[in-house]
């Protein structure tokens, strides 16, 4: 195919949707009442009062227990709220058990396994690392085990691991598009930029998040090079040799996919060394982790991505008010904000709500897992993050991505994004589309979006 013709910058943005600012919600569907306070509808049929049995594995120790426990509480939170109304269909009530990711693949795998055969489970969701859903997500098929991936972003899972899911859906925006966003918002604030530094965690999520970054920025800011490359084991707390490294190259600016209790440690020393003096800072998840985990002394200005997903201080109130409900139930219960794995959590459970309601609207009584399906793919549905639309081709959950500038504002304890620079991108514009050819022998892009992003993206005009 030949090269697309180079285009103007601005031009290119228009194109693909690039909203700066705190409007938004440009894919929402109508606004709606938060859905404790939605009448309920009196089911068909006969419904059963058996317990609806969950599995919810996610980061309950370690470092990457900072994205792991709001996950839970987000999953937790749900549950209250929808057996405080009866349970699914007012009459089951769903009941959870909990697994640690921390303990490794292996050991996913086979807890997956028992939860479904021993502990007779009838949904499993959760799972943060995009090492375990590829693994775990081939399992649930097998098991024929209805399964909500509430992250576990890689593109990997349905590009080749469950290429055609039947039981397998997930609700967080697919990986590439941590990426391609993370280079739109660098390319939009800092198209002078030219020397790119790397710091990614060392296996797929940060080999994938630098390989589609690089893909776009380079097609966003013809003539950027890469000057250093890091890969710290995930886990890693000393980032000491990385930062002098990163430092020596003198790149104007640093793209770093580190996340969860490594950004952290990351971003602490950095200040120390005053590595945010000498470069701009580019991230897909600075403050993707728990609110509260960052501290006032975090730099301002810097890109700080959210996975493309979520920041509760957007959409707005008044823009989008199931987001302030949510956040001020979640607040309640908690006594902390909610991050985008709460979100993802919480309105994972909602979603199979809808669908089960919607099916048992067809069928009467309590519908087979083939009617939910059925009803979950397809399916939209108004969260606290905005719409978020379950493609049927692929099982995959999408939302408009977003990231923003951080910043300190008097009413938080931590920095949050500057309401006045928040950039929000359709996701449909930034996402191979349905049947776009997958990974294989025929050429070496590691995802259909790599391949997507080469074969359709031109090169903005110098």
């Amino acid at each position: 195919m030949d090269e697309p013709t180079a285009v103007n910058r601005r031009d290119f943005f228009g194109k693909l949707g690039v909203s700066v600012g705190a409007a938004g919600l440009v894919g929402a569907g109508a606004v709606m009442a938060p859905p404790l306070l939605r009448a309920a509808e009196t089911p068909k049929g006969k419904i059963p009062d058996t317990p609806f049995r969950t599995g919810h594995m996610t980061f309950l120790s370690g470092p990457a227990a900072v994205l792991g426990e709001p996950s839970l509480k987000g999953h937790t939170l749900a549950a209250e709220e929808i057996n405080a109304q009866g349970g699914f269909l007012g009459k089951r009530k769903i009941e959870t058990v909990t697994a640690d990711e921390a303990a490794g693949t292996d050991a996913n795998v086979k807890e997956l396994r028992r939860m479904k055969l021993s502990e007779k489970i009838d949904l499993f969701t959760g799972v943060i690392s995009s090492g375990n859903s590829p693994a775990l997500g081939p399992v649930a098929e097998e098991l024929g085990c209805l399964t909500i991936f509430t992250d576990g972003c890689t593109d990997f899972l349905f590009d080749k691991a469950v290429p055609n899911p039947k039981y397998v859906f997930r609700v967080t925006n697919i990986q590439s598009a941590d990426g391609i966003t993370a280079a739109l918002g660098t390319a939009q604030a800092w198209p002078n930029v030219r020397k790119i530094a790397h710091l990614h965690p060392d296996y797929s999520y940060g080999r994938n998040a630098a390989e589609h970054f690089s893909l776009a920025l380079e097609r966003l800011i013809p003539g950027v090079q890469t000057v250093s490359e890091n890969w710290p084991a995930l886990g890693t707390s000393d980032f000491t040799a990385h930062i002098t490294k990163i430092l020596s190259a003198e790149p104007d600016l640093l793209f770093t996919s580190v996340w969860g209790g490594d950004y952290v440690a990351f971003y602490k020393q950095a200040i120390r060394y005053g590595l945010f003096d000498k470069m701009k800072v580019s991230t897909t998840l600075a403050l993707g982790v728990a609110p509260h985990a960052i501290g006032k002394d975090h730099p301002e200005g810097v890109l700080a991505g959210v996975h493309s997903n979520y920041h509760f201080t957007y959409p707005t109130g008044n823009r989008w008010p199931l987001n302030k409900a949510f956040v001020e139930r979640y607040y309640k219960r908690w006594n902390e904000y909610p991050n985008f794995q709460s979100d993802g959590a919480y309105t994972a459970l909602y979603m199979l709500k809808s669908a089960i309601e919607r099916a048992n609207k067809l069928v009467g009584g309590w519908p087979e897992e083939e009617a939910i399906i059925s009803q979950l793919e397809g399916l939209g549905y108004d969260a606290p993050s905005g719409y978020v639309y379950i493609r049927p081709d692929n099982h995959q959950g999408y939302k408009d991505a977003v990231i923003g500038f951080s910043k300190n504002l008097p009413e938080y304890p931590f920095p949050v994004w500057d309401p006045d620079r928040i950039i929000t991108i359709p996701i449909r514009n930034i996402t191979a589309p349905p049947n776009w050819p997958k990974p294989g022998t025929s050429h070496n892009e590691s995802t259909a979006a790599a391949n997507w992003l080469k074969t359709t993206w031109p090169k903005v005009a110098t």
